[in-house]
């Protein structure tokens, strides 16, 4: 059973396109072809269902991704094993969604170049949906979203934390900053919101529509930064991942806003699509997230 057929496999499992597949292995259409053939011939069953254009794990395909991405793992310890005192090299490439990116990768990023400097970073922000199908084009290895809880068995979960999403405001704007606001009178205040698209946007909707009512923001912006900055200088009120505001709120220049509306919480998640070949860079960056 040669290696490159078994690499060849794990590409177009996570591509599922044979021209995608070609295109970054650097081979042809028909090489990569005949390589899934080889493979499916030696373990005698079918790996992929190939409808039209399109191209898709057979059961026994799903099942032989955890032996294909076994296999390169072991082989890659034993290709590194004599150079383990050798800097880590290689590239990165993360997606997150917009809050995580400017708000949590940046300082992990930070700490692993510190320890990896000759790891190479590309960095892709989008939608919880739009960095899954990136990880399923293979066009990134790891996807940091912030959303509800996913628990699915196309994706490994390799950290996993709760989020608390919180109302808050200017520092001067609310005078009690305890005082209990109902949700009536807080949805009267002028809004700056991200953009449709975010999570916990889409909750927040959900539970206003559950008491008959909407918030019609002034603004609209999928970056939470110019949120914050706009916040600062009393122009209004927002609704954002508490970690994008913890350092605001501790220098009391935002203030949290307190209502009877229930408590959002959302989830940051690291995931990798399962029939992806966990490189070493990988594995060190999900133990740097998971450990935060």
């Amino acid at each position: 059973m040669e290696l490159r057929n078994i690499s060849t496999f794990l590409k177009v499992a996570g591509t599922q396109n044979i021209s995608k597949a070609a295109d970054q292995l650097g081979y042809s259409q028909s090489a990569v072809t005949v390589q899934i053939r080889q493979l499916e011939k030696e373990l005698g069953t079918q790996l992929f269902e190939r409808i039209g254009k399109r191209i898709t794990l057979t059961e026994r395909g799903v099942e032989f991704t955890t032996y294909a991405n076994e296999i390169m793992k072991l082989t890659n310890q034993a290709l590194t094993f004599a150079n383990a005192e050798r800097e880590m090299e290689g590239t990165l490439r993360i997606g997150g969604v917009e809050s995580v990116s400017t708000a949590i990768l940046p300082e992990i990023i930070h700490c692993f170049h510190k320890q990896y400097p000759k790891i190479k970073f590309v960095l892709k922000s989008g939608t919880t949906e739009e960095l899954m199908e990136m990880a399923r084009q293979n066009e990134i290895d790891l996807l940091y979203t912030l959303d509800r809880k996913i628990c699915k068995s196309e994706w490994k979960c390799a950290a996993e934390k709760e989020d608390k999403i919180v109302f808050v405001t200017c520092y001067r704007q609310e005078k009690n900053h305890h005082r209990m606001v109902p949700i009536e009178e807080l949805i009267q205040k002028p809004f700056i919101l991200t953009e449709m698209g975010a999570a916990y946007q889409y909750e927040l909707e959900r539970l206003l529509a559950g008491y008959g009512l909407e918030v019609i923001p002034i603004l609209e912006t999928g970056n939470t930064d110019t949120i914050i900055q706009l916040l600062k200088q009393g122009m209004g009120y927002s609704f954002l991942p508490e970690f994008t505001v913890k350092d605001a709120l501790e220098q009391k220049t935002l203030q949290q806003v307190y209502t009877n509306l229930p408590q959002v919480v959302m989830y940051s998640q690291l995931f990798y699509h399962h029939s992806k070949w966990v490189t070493p860079q990988m594995q060190k960056f999900t133990e740097l997230v998971a450990a935060r």
